[in-house]
């Protein structure tokens, strides 16, 4: 079973990546809103108040479709939907395990966007949405945890993966995108420590981890 191919889910992630691509073209506009002395232009705001998709790549949702059907992931966390590309990849890779998909979104319009999302790819049943500020939506959450995707604001990669990291057991994998930015640096630092428990290989911008 490969949900990919699923035309729900199929369609609705052409449809997101298709809204994605003027991505690059609101960041420019919003750099010389900036230049021009717009301080409502202010670039953390901007990403807080949903702007921007920030979406992964065809070929890296694919890639964590492949890591959680490979690990037959039954209990997928992901920190950070945005308007969702990575979480259908996800929810796909859930359904066809037999598992969950739990997922955060700060900002309200995204959020309302998630979920007529899930619902057009028909991918609802498998996503539970937790809406706020992930260091205390999480807080719910208990494991064991089979995949952790950070994907979410990068200075809280280490506080959102330590906060897991009890629910995480020996065999878990933990991906975190975007690493290549300064602010995940803390979060590389710990998860490259020779006394960290972890194996962790860098592909692209993506580090991957797994729990030894």
């Amino acid at each position: 079973m490969n949900s990919l191919k699923d035309p729900k889910i199929c369609q609705q992630l052409a449809t997101l990546h298709a809204l994605a691509e003027d991505d690059e073209g609101r960041w420019v506009e919003r750099r010389q809103a900036q230049q021009a002395g717009d301080k409502s232009a202010d670039e953390d705001s901007l990403i807080r108040l949903g702007d921007f998709y920030i979406p992964v790549s065809p070929s890296e949702g694919e890639l964590l479709y492949m890591l959680a059907r490979a690990s037959k992931a039954q209990r997928i966390v992901e920190f950070g939907a945005s308007y969702g590309i990575s979480t259908l990849y996800l929810a796909a890779a859930a359904r066809d395990n037999g598992g969950q998909l739990i997922t955060t979104e700060i900002h309200p319009k995204k959020c309302a966007a998630l979920r007529e999302s899930f619902k057009v790819a028909g991918i609802d049943t498998e996503v539970t949405l937790l809406e706020g500020d992930a260091q205390q939506t999480l807080q719910s959450v208990s494991g064991p945890i089979d995949l952790l995707f950070l994907d979410g604001w990068k200075s809280l990669y280490l506080p959102i993966y330590n906060q897991m990291s009890s629910s995480l057991t020996t065999g878990s994998l933990i991906a975190a995108d975007n690493i290549t930015f300064a602010e995940t640096k803390p979060y590389l630092d710990a998860v490259q420590a020779p006394n960290s428990g972890l194996i962790t290989q860098l592909i692209g911008d993506m580090a991957l981890s797994c729990v030894v």
